[in-house]
């Protein structure tokens, strides 16, 4: 029987990548999306119908939940494993920005980035951990950021959340790897994303230009990398940080 993943933030840009990198390795994906007071998929149509639609395109099941939530992710996670079965494929992805300096950043600013992006993973990953180990299989996959490692001006929160993942999944690593689960981040650097296709051409081509590779990423390379630590047989790779990033940082 296929293995159940869970990708949160799963329907579209690098999520959408993932869950389809995900289907193709054979899991049954469950591509979660936010409820609309929080975030609207598409500006013509509700989230509903946009889920539906993104269903009926790609056969990946959606789920809707706010990650930033406990309560919500419980009663989400509880109807995936009602209706696909245990999830045993767990990726973090969902995120958020809210730049600013910290001299201009708000509390609330500070708060919403936190929650959705490092948060998240504490909800999901506390009401699914315990199936895995009960089964003695794993792969928990989060979705860091090179921001991270290098640091950024204006977004102390965003790398304050970003690098909050690496540690929490290093500890997870321990925690699950005598269980078979293995834990680790991946640190996109420079994707084509739609945040990245706002970013004004002469700003792009000087960021591009400090890339070794000499090109922006795409989604699919860093499916392709999460396809790799969640394979079946990745059993040896636990409390890593790969960096998927052109070359522009490396460790």
């Amino acid at each position: 029987m296929a293995r159940v993943a869970l990708v949160t933030g799963g329907t579209r840009g690098i999520g959408l990548a993932i869950s389809l990198a995900l289907k193709a390795q054979g899991r049954t994906v469950i591509a979660n999306y936010p409820p609309a007071d929080i975030f609207r998929l598409s500006p013509e149509v509700p989230n509903d119908a946009a889920a539906e639609a993104f269903t009926g395109e790609y056969g990946i099941a959606t789920a809707e939940f706010d990650v930033r939530s406990f309560a919500s992710c419980q009663a989400g996670i509880a109807k995936v494993v009602a209706e696909h079965g245990p999830i045993e494929v767990l990726v973090n992805n969902a995120g958020i920005t809210r730049d600013a300096s910290l001299t201009k950043m708000t509390r609330d600013m500070w708060d919403a980035v936190i929650e959705t992006d490092l948060g998240s993973c504490f909800n999901t990953c506390k009401l699914t951990f315990d199936g895995m180990r009960e089964r003695k299989f794993g792969r928990v996959v989060n979705i860091g950021s090179l921001s991270a490692q290098i640091g950024q001006f204006g977004q102390a929160n965003y790398d304050a959340a970003k690098g909050g993942i690496v540690g929490f999944t290093k500890a997870l690593a321990h925690e699950g790897a005598r269980h078979g689960i293995t834990a680790n981040t991946i640190a996109p650097g420079l994707i084509e994303t739609e945040m990245t296709r706002a970013v004004p051409a002469d700003v792009m081509k000087v960021l591009i230009g400090r890339v070794p590779v000499g090109q922006i990423g795409h989604p699919a390379d860093i499916a392709r990398g999460v396809a790799f630590l969640t394979a079946d047989d990745a059993n040896y790779i636990t409390g890593e940080t790969l960096s998927i990033n052109g070359g522009i940082h490396m460790t």
